[in-house]
């Protein structure tokens, strides 16, 4: 199967050496997002509620640019440097997805590139 490369100008560029996505048939896989502004690539200010927000934003927009939403979205992994912030991603989620909700992982972390204190990945189905 042939690789399609997701890419945006309405989320980060990356700041690597990888895709904002990556679609192999009906499947799309979403690199990491961090509260990064597409615009300016500045982190966002503000309370952590700010910066899970972002994130969303983001993963939505390439989510949009893969010809999905964020309600093809099968798995989440959110990757946290405080869990104590994990009811504020629970409530903020509540916003950006609706039932049947994805798969999804929380993970605690030491650090984040650019001292975010939050980034996520997923993997949509778009069949």
């Amino acid at each position: 199967m042939s690789r399609e490369i997701i890419a945006t100008d309405k989320a980060p560029q990356a700041i690597g050496t990888y895709s904002q996505a990556v679609k192999v048939g009906s499947t799309v896989y979403l690199s990491g997002q961090i509260p990064l502004i597409p615009e300016t690539m500045d982190m966002v200010e503000g309370p952590v509620e700010a910066q899970i927000r972002r994130v969303f934003d983001n993963l939505q927009a390439v989510a949009e640019a893969a010809g999905g939403t964020l309600d093809d979205v099968v798995k989440l992994n959110v990757f946290l440097t405080d869990l104590t912030h994990f009811p504020t991603v629970n409530q903020v989620m509540a916003e950006y997805f609706h039932e049947p909700y994805p798969a999804r992982a929380a993970i605690g972390v030491a650090s984040l590139p650019k001292d975010a204190q939050v980034e996520m990945d997923g993997i949509m189905d778009l069949s």
